[in-house]
């Protein structure tokens, strides 16, 4: 996918919730609304349980079995098709990722008045974005000590460990666990890049990526790889840290003009 920033006019280069004036509170808002849906799910976890159900098939337990011991599948996640689907999706945001950092190599070669400094700006927003968000908060650091099991490790669904509300560390995954998801989050950052694709491509791209995006959250959770709360807060939190980076981001380069 080959973004031209260049052909961005003031006036169209973010929708209007993160217009250069308002960059910085969209981040309080989805920053806010984050904790929000924590908290909500923290309060009722039954929601978690509700939809995980819903894509659980139950079946006899091999013997012998433990008194009260619940066994099935989730049959979403054993389906070749779907398995493939969910395989391309995967890839598909660091393809992207990829692109996008030759795109930047290419914007450096550029000197003087050839060089388009919001492409580049725009380039390290979605990159430094996808590095902080999906890779340092979500794989390295919540999902390698929050402890909490996937649905599928629960004993609720076929697994053998208790399970534990969205937000609490006190679930027995060892590691890979799953608050929250990373590949939500890292669908959460295809939809960010729908905010600087410039006009045409974005009117042309937007619904694609957005269904795509959403498609990727969702079969985490049909395949029994995380509840809902993770794949909702997985998928919120790129947007919360690609708004942050945004709002600093023209912040500084309003400092910048100030100065000069």
């Amino acid at each position: 996918m080959i973004i031209d920033f260049s052909s961005f006019d003031r006036r169209d280069r973010f929708p209007e919730i993160l217009r250069p004036r308002s960059a910085g509170d969209a981040f309080v808002v989805l920053f806010c609304l984050w904790w929000i849906l924590l908290g909500l799910f923290s309060l009722f976890p039954q929601i978690d349980l509700a939809v995980a159900n819903m894509f659980f098939l139950p079946e006899p337990c091999a013997i012998p079995a433990r008194i009260g011991q619940i066994c099935g599948i989730f049959p979403y996640g054993d389906d070749p098709h779907m398995r493939l689907l969910r395989e391309i999706f995967f890839q598909a945001p660091y393809l992207v990722a990829m692109t996008l950092c030759w795109m930047l190599v290419q914007c450096w070669q550029q000197h003087g008045a050839t060089f388009r400094t919001l492409r580049a700006r725009n380039l390290k927003i979605a990159l430094g974005s996808l590095l902080l968000g999906p890779v340092l908060i979500v794989n390295l650091w919540l999902k390698a000590f929050s402890g909490r099991p996937r649905p599928r490790q629960t004993d609720l669904f076929g697994g053998a460990l208790n399970f534990v509300h969205a937000g609490s560390f006190a679930g027995k995954c060892v590691s890979n666990c799953s608050f929250i998801s990373g590949e939500a989050a890292a669908a959460g950052w295809l939809f960010c890049l729908i905010f600087i694709i410039p006009q045409p491509a974005r009117t042309a791209l937007a619904l694609p990526i957005a269904a795509v995006s959403i498609l990727i959250a969702a079969l985490r959770v049909a395949f029994g790889g995380h509840f809902l709360s993770d794949a909702v807060l997985g998928w919120l939190s790129s947007l919360v840290v690609f708004s942050a980076l945004l709002a600093l981001s023209q912040t500084t380069h309003s400092r910048r003009i100030s100065e000069n």
